[in-house]
């Protein structure tokens, strides 16, 4: 909704699990964006996104999930993407040597007690998952984020 809030031509799809339906179609009703927002049910560990989007969104995802989960679900969202896409990826970022930021590192102990593959990635890795599912232009983005937060950033190539 803060996308759509700040960029009036923005239309925007949530894709979450169907249990959500009722929440977020209330809460984007209570902010008059219901004709901008849509809703979308399903499970982006087991079904295909929907496709044709400019832009997708992971926002505090892939460290819920596996290694291998993770990168499928990276897969799957540039595949939902239209040649020049971009995705953006915000996860608690660790340094490459995984010893820090302090915030990440504790975040991925955790994820390693309270899920059964969860962990925090280190930007090495999310850009592995990304280049993996063919995008290129690859970069962290240069935001002083809170609590080691950052957002990784790939573009699906035209002409492919």
């Amino acid at each position: 909704m803060h996308f759509c809030r700040h960029n009036p031509g923005l239309s925007a799809t949530v894709f979450d699990l169907p249990t959500t339906r009722p929440f977020a179609e209330r809460v984007i009703a209570d902010s008059g964006m219901a004709d901008r927002i849509s809703f979308v049910g399903g499970d982006f560990t087991t079904e295909d996104l929907p496709g044709g989007f400019d832009v997708a969104w992971l926002s505090q995802i892939l460290h819920g999930a596996g290694f291998d989960e993770s990168a499928n679900i990276v897969r799957k969202a540039a595949q939902s993407l239209v040649p020049g896409g971009l995705l953006l990826i915000q996860e608690f970022i660790l340094d490459d040597n995984r010893s820090g930021p302090q915030h990440p590192a504790l975040f991925d102990l955790n994820m390693l007690v309270g899920t059964p593959d969860g962990q925090s990635y280190t930007r090495q890795e999310l850009a592995g998952f990304m280049r993996n599912a063919g995008l290129e232009d690859i970069r962290r983005l240069p935001l002083d984020l809170p609590q080691g937060c950052g957002i990784m950033a790939g573009t699906v190539p035209v002409g492919v």
